[in-house]
């Protein structure tokens, strides 16, 4: 069942901003966001937080700065997702700007699991080149303890730049970025590692400004690479706070204009997308999965390489083989979701806090996005496994609001110390290992400590919406105001709910719901994608309003989300 309730809002901070110009609609969403006047939706990167308010980043620079000097060789460690290429490619670009001598390595996650473990330390001390004298990781290294000790060892520095949640030791690097360390004051909790690597080069250039090695004239152009600082946030799946929102504006705008990276062009043209109009579901569902589909499948390289190249045909000859893997991956995941759907109960779902799935035949890659159909299917925090050899099982897992499931998880080691092998993330997605007989402990484990600190309520699917549209509001202004604004994860796009007569239903491919809905005597064409059941002639609705063209007619369309 699935309870629809309109957001509070402030009615006063709504008033104000249509005093500026706003439909009532948009300005009581946004009220409702928190946004309090007009100059808040003003999203320009002088308004960026200091970089000065990242502890540790001024050593960071220091430590960079000293390395570029004394022509140290760097090598950054890169994570194998989105945020992980971005972050690399953003920093391999940067540094080389600033005259580092800087290359990568991804781990394998098949081989290698996630982050600088010892194993990654010793691929990287055996390296052709040498031995780097500064490793860098991105998007990973928080956790890395054993990694860290390893490469001093070694004779190795270690500079972690990362933003996951710590765990109760922190590795001995010799530097830490990392906004959620303990005693960091940074405001914003939420930058995804892409971001954390972006402030630590224009840290470093201020460094270099100081060091004489640059002028303001001459200092390296760090927006360029705000292109894929904005695609990184929005396909980690961050909050977007004020921060990541004026991170991920500039990235649009450069989109738009046409100033982005052959990599994200080539992209954008393989997904059948235009940048000149990019969104940010642009780059959450079309470019976005293709970067992650090749670490899902084989290995992040072929991702870090598209995003690297400056020659516009290799771009595209790489970005067709991560369409390919996309295609890959989308064939494989729907034969697991198969899998899992088939499996699972509904009944006896309902009786459950928690759902864990396991199949021997699945993919490791792809567990989290099962993991995720199945969690937004049943709204239970779900944890996917599949085997990662003889001895072990890697599962991902998505949670829901109120859930926090990277501490959740961390109540299970505490129980049962010796459960789980590794274990991390955020609230609301988390990765660990289990031993090969660890699946039925673990599935008591985390359906109890789920129990013992979540509400019963939490489990019962509550949306949140912005009320009605009157049916005169309905249409394209609205709909293209909406589009002017930066939405995204902890940020969502308006979503209303009206009850509507409903005059025609079909399924479309046996798929989707096609409808002809009624709102005070005006007809609306809309869909229900992935929703196969036929719904009553009177329903309360919650949609999205959007634009539909066709033969250079732009028509209302709604989106449906969830019925009540």
């Amino acid at each position: 069942m699935t309870r629809l309730l309109q957001r509070p809002f402030d009615a006063a901070a709504a008033q104000r901003l249509v005093a500026a110009g706003l439909a009532t609609p948009l300005a009581r969403a946004l009220a409702a966001r928190g946004v309090a006047s007009i100059s808040e939706l003003t999203l320009l990167t002088r308004d960026m937080l200091a970089p000065a308010r990242l502890t540790q980043v001024q050593a960071a620079a220091c430590l960079l700065a000293d390395a570029i000097a004394a022509g140290k060789r760097l090598l950054i460690v890169a994570d194998y997702d989105c945020d992980g290429a971005t972050a690399c490619a953003v920093g391999l670009r940067g540094l080389r700007l600033m005259g580092a001598s800087v290359d990568y390595l991804v781990p394998n996650r098949f081989e290698y699991g996630y982050g600088l473990t010892p194993e990654i330390v010793e691929l990287a001390a055996r390296r052709s080149g040498g031995a780097p004298d500064l490793i860098i990781t991105v998007d990973n290294g928080i956790a890395s303890v054993e990694g860290v000790a390893r490469a001093n060892a070694l004779g190795m520095q270690v500079l972690v730049t990362d933003h996951h949640l710590p765990g109760a030791q922190l590795p001995a690097a010799a530097v830490i970025v990392n906004p959620n360390q303990p005693g960091c004051g940074f405001p914003s909790k939420h930058l995804a590692g892409v971001g954390v690597m972006f402030y630590v080069l224009t840290a470093l250039r201020a460094e270099l400004r100081t060091r004489g090695r640059f002028t303001e004239a001459t200092q390296p152009r760090l927006d360029g690479l705000l292109d894929l600082v904005a695609l990184g946030t929005v396909a980690d799946v961050v909050r977007l706070d004020r921060n990541n929102r004026i991170l991920v504006s500039a990235g649009l705008e450069r989109m738009r204009s046409g100033r982005l990276q052959p990599g994200l062009a080539a992209l954008f043209q393989v997904a059948g997308r235009e940048a000149r109009t990019a969104q940010v579901g642009d780059l959450g569902f079309a470019i976005g999965p293709r970067i992650n589909a090749a670490g899902r499948l084989t290995d992040m390289t072929v991702g870090i390489e598209c995003l690297t190249t400056d020659d516009f045909d290799r771009a595209l000859e790489l970005a067709r083989q991560l369409d390919q893997l996309n295609r890959e991956r989308r064939a494989i995941e729907a034969d697991m979701q198969f899998d899992a759907m088939t499996e699972l109960d509904a009944a006896a779902v309902e009786t459950q806090r928690t759902i864990t799935l396991f199949n021997e035949t699945w993919h490791q890659g792809v567990v989290g996005l099962v993991a995720a159909r199945v969690k937004e299917r049943f709204h239970r925090p779900t944890i996917a496994f599949a085997r990662a050899d003889a001895h072990t099982l890697r599962g991902s897992g998505r949670s829901i609001d109120g859930v926090h499931l990277r501490d959740t998880l961390d109540l299970v080691t505490k129980a049962a110390p010796t459960l789980v092998d590794k274990f991390g993330g955020h609230a609301m997605a988390a990765g660990l290992t289990l031993g090969h007989d660890g699946l039925e402990p673990f599935t008591r484990a985390f359906e109890t400590a789920t129990r013992q600190t979540c509400d019963a309520h939490l489990f019962t699917r509550v949306v949140a919406t912005d009320g009605p549209l009157l049916v005169g509001d309905v249409g394209v202004p609205l709909v293209e105001a909406i589009e002017r604004q930066v939405w995204g994860q902890g940020f969502p796009p308006p979503l209303f709910d009206n009850e509507f007569a409903v005059a025609e239903q079909r399924l479309i491919k046996d798929t989707h719901l096609k409808l002809t809905l009624e709102l005070d005597g005006r007809r609306f064409s809309a869909i229900w994608f992935r929703h196969t059941e036929t719904l009553p002639t009177r329903v309360r609705l919650a949609y999205r309003p959007t634009i539909d063209e066709y033969q250079g007619q732009r028509r209302i369309s709604l989106h449906i989300e969830y019925a009540a």
